[in-house]
């Protein structure tokens, strides 16, 4: 395969055409001595079933990555559709992200914070280079959901699905 002259993409335009793409929106959590941590993070997904594995890909600026990564445990909350707030605060940097916030430790240790959808309780398995970003896999060891809650989704820039105008056929 011979090489070729690589395109250069704009990255505003690639920000604005993935936009089309639905994504569920998590916090990801774990305990330090000092007390709770966390971070918003979209780009999450389900990996594999066997070994349970699911990933995420945090900022290569994120401070709180670092830290989670030292503690080798972390929880994966999916977002319920009423809880934007909470995604705005824990993707705050020098705040106290989880002022008002309640919480339960998971069987792990790692904050499993109220309300969400569902809690995906992992301990590391791998991280790899994803460019300005890092691509983290945890391996699974504990998880739930609540059927009665629907996601926070994040389409085109705003929170909820944005209303598509489709001409009608032959239009």
């Amino acid at each position: 395969m011979s090489e070729q002259p690589q395109e250069i993409v704009d990255p505003r335009v690639m920000r604005d055409v993935l936009g089309h793409f639905a994504s569920g929106i998590t916090v990801v959590t774990a305990t330090e001595p000092d007390g709770p941590i966390g971070f918003t993070c979209q780009s999450f997904s389900s990996l594999s079933l066997d070994p349970p594995l699911v990933a995420f890909a945090p900022a290569r600026t994120s401070t709180t990555w670092p830290r989670l990564r030292a503690i080798a445990r972390f929880c994966v909350n999916v977002l319920a559709d009423d809880q934007d707030g909470l995604s705005s605060q824990f993707a705050r940097s020098g705040t106290d992200k989880y002022a008002g916030v309640t919480w339960s430790p998971s069987a792990h240790g790692s904050p499993v914070l109220d309300g969400v959808v569902a809690w995906i309780d992992c301990e590391l398995y791998a991280e790899h280079d994803g460019g300005d970003h890092t691509i983290v896999v945890g391996r699974v060891l504990d998880l739930g959901a609540t059927a009665q809650k629907t996601p926070l989704v994040f389409h085109r820039g705003a929170y909820g699905l944005q209303a598509a105008v489709v001409p009608p056929p032959g239009a």
